[in-house]
C-alpha cells in the first residue's frame, strides 16, 4: 500500500493521530484538531479518511471509558463518606471535648480503607487509559507515516 500513497497522505494521517496530544494544551483539542484535519481531506483521500475515523473513534472511546470509570466509582465514595465522618472520629458525639481543642485523630478510628480502595482502583484504571492513549497514539503515528492502515484496540466505531 505504500507505493500508492503519496507522502502528503501519510504525513497528514500521522499528523491527525499526533494532533490528539493537543488535549494537553487545548481543552478538547484531541477532538477538535483531528476533526478539522479529517473533515478537510476525508473526501479526497481514503487513507486519510480511514485514519481520521480511527483517531476520532479512539478518542471518543477513551472519553466514554473514563466516564464509565468515574460513574462506577461515585457510589463507592458516597457509601464511604459516613465512615470517614463517623461521629466518634472527630469527637462530634462529645461536645465538651471541643473545649480542650484536642483535634488529634486516632488512626484506628480513621477508616479511609473503604474510601481508598475505590479511589485506588479508579486511579489505576485512569492511569491505564492514559498509558494506552500515549502508547497507541505514538504507534498509530509511526505506522501511518509508514503507509500502514492502523486500527486502535478496544475502539468503539462511532464514526463509520
Amino acid at each position: 500500500m505504500t507505493g500508492t500513497l503519496s507522502k502528503h497522505q501519510t504525513n497528514l494521517s500521522a499528523i491527525i493521530h499526533a494532533s490528539t496530544f493537543s488535549k494537553y494544551f487545548i481543552t478538547f483539542g484531541n477532538f477538535i484538531l483531528p476533526l478539522v484535519l479529517w473533515t478537510a481531506y476525508r473526501k479526497d483521500q481514503d487513507f486519510i479518511d480511514h485514519n481520521g475515523k480511527q483517531a476520532l473513534n479512539f478518542q471518543i472511546s477513551l472519553l466514554l471509558y473514563s466516564i464509565v470509570i468515574i460513574v462506577l466509582t461515585i457510589p463507592f465514595i458516597i457509601i464511604s463518606i459516613p465512615e470517614v465522618f463517623h461521629l466518634g472520629m472527630f469527637n462530634f458525639n462529645n461536645p465538651n471535648g471541643f473545649n480542650g481543642f484536642d483535634y488529634s485523630l486516632n488512626s484506628d478510628l480513621l477508616k479511609l480503607g473503604t474510601l481508598l480502595w475505590p479511589l485506588g482502583i479508579a486511579a489505576s484504571a485512569q492511569a491505564g487509559l492514559f498509558i494506552m492513549n500515549v502508547v497507541y497514539t505514538i504507534l498509530a503515528t509511526i505506522r501511518t507515516s509508514e503507509g500502514e492502515n492502523f486500527r486502535y484496540p478496544l475502539t468503539i466505531n462511532f464514526i463509520k
